[in-house]
Parts: C-alpha cells; sequence; structure tokens
C-alpha cells in the first residue's frame, strides 16, 4: 500500500544534508526544531520554523574552538545561548558572544601508541575515534563521552568515561567508566521524561554498544543493552516510555521499554530476490502512532530505489510505503516528531518538510 506524502515547506539550505545524515537535528524541546551546520570555522544553528518560514539567516553562530578537527559530536544549549563542542583532547563550551566559557581537559583520542603533542591546541592526531557531548534539556548539565589515560598517562589504562559536567564552568559532577568500549564514534539521546540521557558507541565492524543512564546527585545510575552489542539507538518520542532500535546491519527495528524490554519488532519486507533490504540508522517517530523508516539494499545497488515505509509507532506494523509528488526520493529522511519529517535534495541543495496531511 503506497501512502501520499504531501510538501509542507521548502527551503534553499547548502550543506543542509547533514541534518538527515548526521545527529545535527535538536528537537523534543517543546519549541521549533533547531539545525546545527558546520560552516568552515563556524557552528551555524538554524530555526527551521522559521528558515521554511523565509528567514535564512541563522539564529545563532559560534566559533569553532579547532577547526581542522572535523570528528565528534557537538551539542547546543536549548535556549542557543551556548554550544559544546566535543574535541579529540577536550569539551570545550563556547557563548554565543564567541567566548570560551570553560574547558573539560581529557586524554587524547588518537589511538597511536607514544604520539606526541605540541603546545598548539590545533593539533590533529592521527586517527577518526572520537565522543560527543549532549546540553540536558534544562541547561544544567553537560553530558560527554570521553577516553582518559592512554600514551600521555598510562597506556595500560586507557579507558572511556561518561562524564557529567556542570554547564556553568565545565565542573566534572559525576563519572562512569565504560568497560568494553572502543569507539570510533558516538552520540546521545535526550530521554522526553527529561532524566534519562542514552548514549550510543559505535564500535565499527565489533558491534554498538548502548547505554542509558540518569544523575543522582553526584553517581550516574546506568544500565546497559550490551549482551549481543548490536543496536543503535535512533529516536524517542514525548508518547513512548522507550526508544527506537535498529540492529547494527539492520536486519530489525525494534521499540523498546525504557528498561529495555522489546515491545515490537519489524524485519524489512522482503521482495523475494536474492539481495534482500536491510533498515536504514536514520528511521524515527513522525508523531506519537507513526514511525517512518527507510530500507536500502544489501548490495547497495544505484538502480534500485531506498523506500521510506510508514510503520505503526507502537506495533511496528508496516502501514504502507511512502510515495512522493516529485517522483521517488533517494536520500534518507530525518523525522521530526511532530507529524513531519525532513529529506534533502543535493542536486537543489534544499530541504523539504513533508506530512501525509492533505493542505
Amino acid at each position: 500500500m503506497s501512502i501520499t506524502a504531501y510538501l509542507r515547506d521548502s527551503a534553499r539550505l547548502p550543506g543542509g544534508g547533514a541534518l538527515i545524515s548526521g545527529r545535527a537535528l535538536n528537537k523534543h524541546r517543546g519549541g521549533s526544531p533547531r539545525g546545527m551546520l558546520r560552516n568552515g570555522r563556524e557552528l551555524e544553528v538554524y530555526d527551521l520554523d522559521e528558515l521554511f518560514a523565509g528567514e535564512l539567516a541563522p539564529i545563532a553562530v559560534f566559533p569553532v574552538p579547532w577547526p581542522g578537527w572535523g570528528n565528534g559530536i557537538d551539542a547546543l544549549s536549548p535556549d542557543a545561548s551556548f554550544a559544546v563542542f566535543s574535541g579529540q583532547r577536550a569539551v570545550t563550551a563556547v557563548g554565543a558572544d564567541g567566548e570560551r566559557l570553560w574547558e573539560y581537559r581529557h586524554s587524547c583520542w588518537g589511538p597511536v601508541l607514544g604520539h606526541t603533542h605540541t603546545a598548539d591546541e590545533q593539533q590533529v592526531c592521527h586517527g577518526f575515534e572520537s565522543g560527543s557531548c549532549h546540553v540536558s534539556d534544562d541547561g544544567r548539565h553537560v553530558w560527554a563521552h570521553v577516553v582518559l589515560g592512554g600514551h600521555d598517562v598510562d597506556w595500560e589504562d586507557r579507558h572511556e568515561c561518561w562524564v557529567v559536567l556542570d554547564a556553568r564552568d565545565g565542573r566534572e559532577l559525576a563519572r562512569m567508566r565504560l568497560e568494553d568500549s572502543a569507539a570510533a564514534g558516538s552520540h546521545h539521546l535526550s530521554h522526553p521524561d527529561e532524566t534519562h540521557v542514552g548514549l550510543c558507541i559505535g564500535m565499527g565492524q565489533d558491534g554498538i554498544l548502548l547505554h542509558w543512564a540518569r544523575l543522582d546527585g553526584d553517581k550516574l545510575t546506568g544500565w546497559d543493552l550490551n549482551d549481543d552489542m548490536d543496536r543503535v539507538l535512533t529516536d524517542v518520542h514525548p508518547g513512548h516510555d522507550g526508544f527506537l532500535t535498529v540492529e547494527h546491519d539492520g536486519a530489525d527495528l525494534r521499540l523498546h521499554a525504557l528498561d529495555g524490554a522489546v515491545l515490537a519488532e519489524r524485519v524489512p519486507e522482503s521482495d523475494g530476490d536474492e539481495c534482500p533490504s536491510r533498515w536504514d540508522h536514520g528511521c524515527g517517530f513522525v508523531d506519537a502512532d507513526t514511525v517512518i523508516a527507510t530500507t536500502v539494499d544489501a548490495d547497495e545497488d544505484e538502480e534500485r530505489p531506498v523506500r521510506h515505509w510508514l510503520l505503526h509507532a507502537r506495533t511496528l506494523d508496516v502501514r504502507g510505503f511512502v510515495t512522493y509528488p516529485t517522483g521517488p526520493i533517494a536520500g534518507y529522511v530525518g523525522p521530526l516528531g511532530d507529524g513531519t519529517w525532513l529529506t534533502y535534495d543535493r542536486d537543489t541543495e534544499s530541504l523539504h518538510r513533508w506530512t501525509t496531511s492533505a493542505p
């Protein structure tokens, strides 16, 4: 069954594809969704409602502390008054006026044993390994995935940690050691209950680690879903107590309770050929009742179209695949949770916002 999508808004936004394929969208905070785009030495913040209304200028611009460092996932405060950058050797907060507010130093993510550092903070060491950070929904705390030990302290005790910092001054409030983690990268998701935060750590071919935690005074209370180390944390929604995950290789999509219990599961629709489809990691909630997910072919055959599917949010039963009035859309989707989702047209550098409700 096909379901028609209706174009609600469109705006030209060079580089806007990062809002679809990366972790650059801020949702579920009670206001307009915001997008963060790196533009050379600056991080630009866009209010998407204003953008689609014709205001093409960013609402805030932050200087990037380390322009040569392109890894790590940065974060924005709920009021856009400051941004927090996840660097190779530090987590740094920068105010709207460009002033550095504080810096939390940690060990180098660079994996090469015995490499040296100069006094130049712009030095970028070999390696793509990185962490991520997140600002709590009340703006009081910064959650950060960092590495400690290693060549500059004690290589035998090199380990990754999850820390919570005071957003005012960067002071460490709590720390949790992350056993068995060897991150290539990570990302955070804040649960709509404004208490719990999720951390998803990608380790390449070694799998995925998924942690949840809450801050209890000066202690992090957490749990994980790491028995099989293969689930990517994809989305949350205020209408659900739990969260969505996709199996590392896209074999299935699951809805979980907050404790990790599986509430529903869906494998991709089979078309009976030798190259079965798999789910992309960019699925999420269109609204409380609907999930949108993308299937791609296991052999990544460019001649076979990517498909977007709408699923019932509580059962993950398939409602149908999406058809667009402009023709098939080969890219992925960025669900906003408010009844709409985003796609990006690289040819026209245009961001499109879609809905299933007829105008």
